[in-house]
This record gives C-alpha cells, sequence and structure tokens, in this order.
C-alpha cells in the first residue's frame, strides 16, 4: 500500500501517508482494486480483488532488495476508460520485462467519480493525486527493490496512456519520472463543466447533495450504480458529443491540480526534456461500426460522416486519405474516423506540440485473424511479451507472431534502458513513425534492421482533422 485506504472521510479526500505497520508486511498476494466487478467481457483480463486497502503497488523485480543494481523502471498505469481496468492484470506481470533487467511497478489509483468526480469540500482528481502519490512512492522506495529511482518511465495503454499525456504535462509531476510511453493514449482534459454535469446527474439520481461529507455517507454499491447511470450513452447523439466534445470522466482541468490542458502544456514545453514514445493502432474503435457494417454499408455514406462531424471539404479530403478503407465499405471507413478522431490524431496533435523534443512515435498495424482489424488492446500482449497468457489467443488468434512481440518488447525495454527505442526520432523536419505490422512474423530475427520500416505519412489521414492552425 502507498496510501490509507479511500474509506469514510477519505473516500473523496488527497490519498493520506501510509502509517508505520510492525514486523513484515505479507505483499506475495495482490492487493484489493478499486475495480469491484470483473465482468470477464473485457479484451484484457482485469480481476477485481475486494478489500478495502485499492491504493496499491505491485513491483516485480529481478533484483530483490539489491539497493546496488541501478536498474530501469517502468511504473504501468492501466487502461479502462478510468471507470475500469486492473493493475493485477496477469498480462502486466513483469517477468518479462523482469528476464531484460528491468523492474516493474504497477500501480492503482481510485476511478470513476470516486477518482475523478467533482465534489464540494474535496480536490479534484483525486485519481491524478494517487497517480503522484504512487511516484512518490517509487522514488522513495523502488531502490530497495533494485530500481534506479532517476531512470523511471511511466507507461500506460489506453487510459493509461492518457494518464501518462497528463503527468508528462505537469509541472508538480516532472521531478518523479525520467522518460514517458504512451500506448493507444487519448488526450483527456475534461471541461470542468461536463464534469459538473456528471455530478448533477449522479446527485439526482441519489437524492443527495454534491459535498464530501453527504457522498461519504453513501453506500459504495449505490455509488458505483449512480455512476452508470450518470455516464450511461443513451442516446446515439451522446456517443457523437463524445467524438466532437471528448470524454466526461478522467483528469479534470480545474485550475489547481491541472492548470491547463495538456496540449497547451507541452507548446508551453513542459515536459520537453523527457523522452517520449507514442503511437496508436490503425483499427482502434473501429469494431463499434464493422460489427453493424451490413447496416451501415446500406446507409448513405455522406449522411452518416456527416452526422459524425465529417463534412464538406474535409470528408473528400478524409476519404482520398483513407481509399484503401473506403474501398471496404462505409463501416470501415466511418471506423477508421472514430479512430482517426480518438486516437491517432491525437498522437499527431502531440508530437506537433513536442517539436523539436526526443520523442519517437510507432503505428501499430497488425491484424486480428477474426476481423482483419488492427482493434484496441491488441498489441498489448505483444508489447509485454506475454503471448502465452490467459485470454491473449481470443484477441490475437491461435498464432500470434512472436517474432512482432520481440520487436514491440525490445523496443520497450531500450526505450526504458537508453530513452531511444531503437529507430529515428520524430522532428518536424523529419517525421519519422515506425510501422508494427504482420509482415513481421516472416522476417529474421537475427537482423534487427529488417525490424523497423520508416513510413513518414503513417498518420497521414488522422492529419487531416487536425485544426487548420
Amino acid at each position: 500500500p502507498f496510501a490509507q485506504p479511500p474509506t469514510g472521510t477519505r473516500r473523496f479526500a488527497a490519498p493520506q501517508p501510509m502509517k508505520p505497520w510492525e514486523g513484515v508486511f505479507d505483499a506475495l498476494e495482490y492487493g484489493a482494486t478499486p475495480l469491484r466487478n470483473d465482468s470477464g467481457e473485457t479484451l484484457i483480463p482485469e480481476p477485481a480483488i475486494p478489500g478495502d486497502s485499492t491504493l496499491n503497488v505491485n513491483v516485480f523485480t529481478p533484483r530483490p532488495a539489491d539497493s546496488d543494481a541501478k536498474l530501469p523502471v517502468m511504473v504501468w498505469i492501466h487502461g479502462g476508460a478510468f471507470t475500469a481496468g486492473s493493475p493485477a492484470s496477469p498480462w502486466y506481470d513483469g517477468a518479462t520485462f523482469n528476464r531484460d533487467g528491468v523492474v516493474v511497478v504497477t500501480v492503482s489509483y481510485r476511478l470513476g467519480f470516486q477518482g475523478f468526480g467533482l465534489v464540494k469540500g474535496a480536490p479534484a482528481n483525486r485519481g491524478v493525486l494517487d497517480w503522484l502519490a504512487a511516484l512518490r512512492w517509487v522514488q522513495d522506495n523502488i531502490a530497495s527493490f533494485g530500481g534506479d529511482p532517476s531512470q523511471v518511465t511511466i507507461a500506460g495503454q489506453s487510459a493509461g496512456g492518457a494518464a501518462v499525456l497528463t503527468l508528462l504535462g505537469m509541472e508538480q509531476a516532472q521531478s518523479l519520472f525520467a522518460r514517458a510511453l504512451c500506448i493507444s493514449g487519448v488526450l483527456a482534459d475534461v471541461r470542468k463543466r461536463d464534469a459538473l454535469k456528471v455530478t448533477r446527474r449522479l446527485c439526482e439520481y441519489l437524492h443527495t447533495s454534491p459535498t464530501a461529507s453527504a457522498l461519504s455517507e453513501i453506500p459504495e454499491e449505490a455509488l458505483l450504480e449512480a455512476q452508470e447511470h450518470a455516464l450511461a450513452l443513451k442516446h446515439l447523439r451522446d456517443y457523437v458529443n463524445v467524438l466532437s466534445e471528448g470524454m466526461n470522466v478522467g483528469p479534470v482541468v480545474d485550475g489547481k491540480v491541472l492548470t491547463r490542458p495538456t496540449l497547451d502544456s507541452l507548446r508551453a514545453g513542459v515536459g520537453s526534456d523527457k523522452p517520449l514514445l507514442l503511437g496508436a493502432n490503425d483499427d482502434e474503435f473501429s469494431t463499434a461500426l464493422t460489427s453493424q457494417a451490413r447496416l451501415v454499408d446500406r446507409l448513405p455514406r455522406r449522411a452518416v460522416a456527416a452526422f459524425l462531424g465529417l463534412r464538406g471539404e474535409t470528408y473528400r479530403t478524409y476519404a482520398a486519405a483513407n481509399q484503401e478503407v473506403s474501398a471496404q465499405g462505409t463501416a470501415h471507413l466511418l471506423g477508421r474516423f472514430v479512430t482517426d478522431k480518438i486516437f491517432r490524431s491525437a498522437v499527431v496533435r502531440v508530437l506537433h506540440a513536442r517539436g523539436t523534443s526526443p520523442t519517437w512515435s510507432y503505428r501499430f498495424t497488425a491484424t486480428q485473424p477474426q476481423t482483419g482489424l488492427s482493434i484496441h488492446c491488441l498489441d498489448v500482449p505483444f508489447w509485454f511479451d506475454c503471448l502465452d497468457g490467459p485470454r491473449v489467443e481470443n484477441l490475437t488468434g491461435p498464432t500470434p507472431s512472436r517474432p512482432l512481440a520481440l520487436a514491440l518488447h525490445r523496443s520497450a525495454v531500450r526505450f526504458f534502458t537508453s530513452g531511444n527505442p531503437g529507430w529515428a526520432r520524430w522532428t518536424p523536419a523529419r517525421p519519422a513513425i515506425e510501422v508494427f505490422g504482420d509482415n513481421l512474423e516472416h522476417l529474421e530475427l537475427a537482423d534487427e534492421a529488417t525490424l523497423h520500416v520508416t513510413a513518414p505519412d503513417a498518420y497521414r489521414g488522422a492529419e487531416v482533422l487536425l485544426p487548420s492552425d
């Protein structure tokens, strides 16, 4: 545990330092998780472990109690749309990174309304404060586990990637890490007015006031039920609003913990000295539309595109930049648009905001045999080189590419160790992007040079969606 259990009056408080304990603390099993219900239906196995002490770190090290080892450290922040996910996923086991000389720390943080809801009498962004507390714990303690506190890389996927970008843009976080890896991340930056709407809907459902004292009296089960109601996307327009305006739960630009949007901080030079590696998959959320391809393909393409916000000259330019996808039908084209709008354009925006800062980017194009798409989370078992893990086959198919796993995993290890994943960095003058795709399974592992293909126009479709300024 890196903080006291967030229960009772601490539910909506900043994380409180853990009190010392007597004797030896038994940390051989995973601690309780903020996730309370494991549906078993998520792409990544996400165990929900009961208990009150939910603010924990899990440490995996090849050199326990060796303070002279000074190994690089990866601190992993899990995804789950800031409402779900678990640091106890078997995919996040640190064994393969330990094998390659990297200490792994997975962290938990308060989810949903408990972590990010705006509450009177409570600090905003409690989930963000949990990340900061966990990172301070790492700085203070990781040497005792063989890690080097000066070589900490924060890493995460999906909402975890968004957390990485948020931390990268925070002045107060700069001393807590040296590098950043953002996998399929988004720009969170929830607007205060949107967060207040969630608070209002939740409190109306509970018939209570939006204060820390009142909400702390609500049983957790009732609070989670109200959260589900407050965050529900009930109409098609709700989904369109998420596309156009972003998420309504997550880090909030509150003026105190987060003083400004992440891109503004990056443009101002915050985190510019930190090496950053980031990228996205080609079809992160395409399955939301391609699963209904028969219906969507029957609809007038331009009308549906306009409803989603893709109109006029932007539509024509975008369709031309995605001709191969467009030829597969309306569902595939609009699926790519959703992916570009939420994920791939975020990569491009961050690249441009960082300018000449040390930044490397990639594009993951390997596909699922079941769908032929490079979907959300497909790359995670490759980054962790855990192709034999539980439920991996459900996502990757029965014969996932071992060379692809080694290529991605080795790139991560190189980045954690040296700050360079092993290919050309991105600059405005030379916008190099690394492509990791299906063809890697046909390459010789010994030939490292052939594992990398530079594609300067890898995010050309996403570039179309950027503001003209």
